[in-house]
């Protein structure tokens, strides 16, 4: 049996079992507690699990993994950013999870008077955001099996070359994340992040005992050997190789390149807390308490993971090799299934290295359908719940209608965010991730805080605040480095999403974050002040008891 025979049979078994647990979930889902919120029946554990599944997408796993292979100390900033943010939502989300029912604009209108803008605001923010994240991770599902396939250029496998391979992927990973949330909703979405989960972890521990292995489980002896086969040497192990560089000669790009990692570390840190399928999460259980332990789960969870990316990070660069990691993939995002290849050669020979290649393929697989799924299951809630079901229907609707709307809207999501990656499989789509976090932190987190925290906040502030920080962030990345004007300074190719020769950039920091947060707050600030509403002191008072005590939560 080949490699990739391997690979692609353990691809059909996920897909056979989750589709299983789908139709599972179909037959014990018959309203819209159940659909929206899985019936609000896990356990604190089980949803925290489940949150950790949303939250270590395929970027997580491979992208930081290579991230650190290429250039060691910086790529662990990464992890740690992505952890930190768990704290600002430890202290968001019993509050969060009391004062909302199904969505992020459940928590936002509960408290103004004029709820319609504020639910469509909502649904904008939410779609929006998800939209992106969408396009990300479905690009990456189609490089990452025409690689994981063995499908280069020239080659074929089951008649398809490498162009076709990723396309077809796309369609699958579409279909199937669509099946699942139309069919299965929050049921079987949160079985697939729990499964999802624990084969991720599972394959984490597994690729960490057997580098650490190698090197007799000394730490020292890893980062030492990482170093030296990096052609660095000791600064592999120091701050400047990716983030914050220092600039010779030029004190001005050497600021910029500071500024430009705060404004990462800004986005990721507080852009967790506001991503729309990580707050619809918090739903999912029947109180706030439980939504806390949750949260407590996922940290420690997301915590080991990413404490087992540095052995991951510096196994690869020290077992495969940095120029082994970029021929592959210039971003590194094939270090990590090299690292399991190198590993399980060196147990059991080819068939060993073909195994373990398979099986942290198929987990990849596994990790980017099941992100997918969360992405489309909060969007179409939103669009059904918020927009459908209280601004058109003026919050009376049959629940069946709610629910049908919800299947519905699984499938244009779904069918736009197929059409958009087929269109972008070939782009440079990784800055949308870090657009995704920038976004949700500029529009969502200073609402929410906001909506919580101010008694004269009111629906203008809340509007304003949502489209104020998603126009900033989207028009600050369009006139960033990263769509125009960055070019490898040695080869001279572009480095941006427009190629070379095409430079309109006028913002010059790759991510929006330290400019698009302080108008988001800015702008619900201003919207608060100018706008004509009328801020409700009772309804506020009403939120702050639901969300400080729980009494009269969903």
């Amino acid at each position: 049996m080949t490699g990739r025979t391997l690979t692609f049979g353990l691809f059909v078994a996920f897909i056979l079992i989750t589709l299983g647990i789908t139709i599972w979930a179909r037959v014990n889902t018959r309203g819209a507690d159940d659909f929206y919120a899985g019936g609000r029946t896990f356990s604190g554990a089980q949803n925290g699990v489940a949150l950790a599944g949303d939250y270590m997408s395929a970027a997580s796993f491979l992208g930081i993994a290579g991230i650190i292979a290429l250039n060691g100390y910086d790529g662990f900033l990464y992890s740690i950013g992505f952890l930190v943010a768990w704290l600002l939502a430890l202290l968001l989300v019993e509050m969060v999870r009391n004062a909302g029912r199904f969505t992020m604009g459940d928590v936002l209108a509960r408290r103004v008077r004029r709820q319609a803008p504020v639910r469509r605001a909502a649904a904008v923010s939410t779609v929006t955001v998800s939209v992106f994240y969408l396009l990300a991770q479905m690009v990456g599902a189609g490089a990452l099996v025409s690689l994981l396939l063995g499908i280069h250029r020239g080659e074929r496998f089951l008649g398809m070359d490498a162009g076709t391979a990723k396309t077809v992927t796309i369609v699958v990973v579409g279909a199937l994340m669509i099946f699942y949330v139309a069919f299965g909703g929050m049921k079987a979405t949160t079985w697939v992040q729990i499964i999802k989960s624990a084969l991720l972890m599972a394959g984490a521990v597994v690729l960490t005992a057997l580098v650490l292995g190698r090197f007799g489980f000394d730490v020292s002896a890893l980062l030492g050997s990482a170093a030296d086969a990096s052609g660095k040497g000791e600064a592999f192990l120091r701050p400047g190789q990716r983030y914050g560089q220092d600039v010779p000669g030029d004190a001005y790009q050497t600021i910029v390149n500071k500024l430009d990692f705060i404004s990462l570390a800004l986005a990721l840190v507080l852009g967790t807390a506001g991503l729309p399928h990580i707050v619809s999460r918090f739903f999912a259980v029947p109180d706030g308490r439980a939504a806390r332990t949750s949260v407590s789960w996922a940290i420690g969870l997301v915590g080991v993971f990413y404490l087992m990316t540095l052995a991951l990070g510096f196994g690869a660069a020290a077992l495969v090799g940095r120029q082994a990691i970029v021929a592959q993939d210039p971003s590194g995002n094939t270090a990590a299934p090299q690292l399991a290849q190198a590993v399980g050669e060196h147990i059991g020979g080819h068939l060993g290295g073909d195994v373990l290649l398979a099986f942290i393929g198929a987990v990849a697989f596994a990790t980017i359908l099941a992100v997918v799924s969360g992405l489309v299951l909060a969007s179409s809630a939103s669009l059904a719940h918020d927009y459908f079901g209280q601004v058109l229907m003026l919050g009376r609707p049959r629940e069946s209608q709610e629910v049908a709307v919800a299947r519905f809207a699984s499938f244009l999501v779904g069918t736009l965010a197929i059409v958009l990656a087929v269109v972008a499989r070939n782009q440079n789509v990784a800055f949308l991730v870090a657009l995704a976090f920038a976004m949700a932190a500029s529009a969502n987190v200073p609402v929410i805080v906001l909506s919580l925290f101010w008694r004269r906040f009111n629906s203008a502030g809340v509007v304003a605040g949502i489209y104020g920080g998603l126009a900033g962030s989207l028009v600050l990345v369009f006139l960033s480095p990263v769509v125009s004007g960055k070019v490898d300074p040695v080869t001279g190719a572009s480095l941006s999403l427009f190629p070379a020769g095409v430079d309109f950039h006028l913002f010059p920091l790759e991510n929006p974050g330290l400019v698009s947060i302080p108008i988001g707050f800015a702008c619900a600030v201003a919207g608060t002040l100018l706008g004509r509403d009328k801020a409700d002191a009772e309804r506020y008072d009403d939120l702050s008891v639901r969300a400080l005590t729980g009494a009269g939560a969903h």
